[in-house]
């Protein structure tokens, strides 16, 4: 692939085929929509759109995107928009980075009950994180999560876990003063964390597992027995869960690259990816198991293709959460009794994000280079006929 960069999708292009004969029958409609979209997104069969410039007239073609989710081409683009609207929900104070994880005994459950085991995963999470920071023990305070929920490991294989972002301090109960922590170290203790995380999420599964809530297909059969389920729990509740929080660290602007970081990631970005030869695809990737040594990888192609389907999430379903202070409901309010407290005012993200962030969402013009390209018009017709063929040949395997 000479002079040319390799892609998720080129893997999808080559293999597609070969992976749709052996593991087609096992593929979800979100699955199917995503092998389709990231295969044709910004290709001809999508369709096209003219851009000119408003400075010089100067006017390109250029193809539509797929704007799935989970297509790595798409989601720099959208976050870089979702960026410019969270300058309301900043406060000038440092923030925490919390990770909250789930011991890989569970993965195979979470995996066949995506949405409810996700939404028990919040919960317990949010939960445990404004229950301890109410606690006069420790901080005494209402505070604001912002939860974005992984399901990936480097290796691609599925690990369901949150990155929590945190101010480093709250609202007094009454309302009456903002409290800021006192540690220099941890916000709250890692260990009251992760405990509590523990206790909440094991009472969830519990509780699902009670009301028949939860699936045991294939080789997870056994675990519907009452005796094998909660043995499982109480293996689980021996043993301690891990939860990751840095220090304090600092304002908006670290903010900011700890969002674009986090928020609209997918399992695997293209710039991870060095090489699709002979059916094997070879990518670099962390071991975290060793001191997160940098290390490479290689795959089968259709190995790969499953590992990325893996974590294709149920339509519909919300993967960044508010909870607390930045809640919905209560944000504005909220936020501004925060900066009446500390003498602040509304965070300008668009004066902090780097040069090509705002690049990402103004496209300079490549021949004036001052002006910004817009689109002007969308070619009638957006699914073409390489595209149905596709679509047909997805769907029916």
């Amino acid at each position: 692939m000479t002079g040319h960069r390799l892609e998720v999708a080129d893997v999808f292009h080559a293999h597609q085929d070969q992976f749709l004969h052996r593991w087609g029958h096992a593929l979800s409609d979100q699955q199917r929509k995503v092998l389709r979209d990231i295969g044709l997104c910004r290709t001809a069969a999508l369709g096209t759109h003219l851009e000119r410039c408003d400075r010089c007239s100067y006017e390109t073609v250029a193809y539509d995107s797929c704007r799935n989710r989970h297509c790595p081409k798409c989601q720099s683009s959208a976050r870089d928009r979702w960026l410019l609207k969270q300058a309301a929900s900043l406060l000038p104070v440092p923030y925490v980075h919390a990770v909250f994880t789930v011991p890989e005994q569970l993965a195979p459950l979470g995996l066949r009950n995506q949405p409810l085991f996700y939404s028990m995963l919040f919960r317990a999470a949010s939960e445990t994180l404004l229950r301890i920071a109410a606690d006069p023990r420790h901080l005494g305070a209402r505070i604001g999560i912002l939860a974005v929920l992984h399901t990936w490991s480097q290796n691609l294989q599925f690990h369901p876990h949150l990155h929590c972002l945190i101010p480093a301090g709250g609202l007094a109960p009454d309302n009456s003063r903002w409290i800021a922590t006192k540690r220099h170290g941890f916000f709250l203790p890692v260990r009251v964390l992760s405990r509590m995380f523990r206790g909440k999420l094991l009472s969830f599964l519990k509780q699902s597992y009670r009301r028949g809530e939860l699936c045991f297909p294939g080789k997870l059969a056994a675990l519907s027995a009452p005796h094998a389920f909660y043995s499982l729990l109480g293996s689980l509740r021996r043993r301690e869960w891990v939860v990751y929080s840095k220090p304090p660290f600092g304002g908006p602007e670290h903010v900011l690259k700890y969002l674009a970081r986090y928020t609209h990631r997918v399992a695997i970005s293209n710039g991870r990816l060095i090489s699709l030869e002979n059916g094997r695809v070879r990518f670099r990737w962390r071991d975290s198991r060793h001191n997160n040594r940098s290390s490479t990888m290689r795959l089968e192609a259709t190995e790969f293709i499953r590992r990325f389907l893996l974590h294709v999430l149920p339509a519909g379903f919300v993967k960044i959460r508010h909870f607390g202070l930045l809640g919905n409901r209560i944000r504005r309010q909220a936020l501004e009794r925060c900066r009446m407290y500390l003498h602040s005012v509304t965070t300008d993200i668009g004066a902090l994000l780097d040069e090509q962030q705002r690049s990402a969402l103004n496209r300079s013009c490549p021949q004036c280079r001052s002006g910004t390209l817009h689109v002007i018009a969308h070619s009638g017709q957006r699914v073409g006929a390489t595209a149905r063929a596709c679509a047909a040949r997805i769907d029916s395997s």
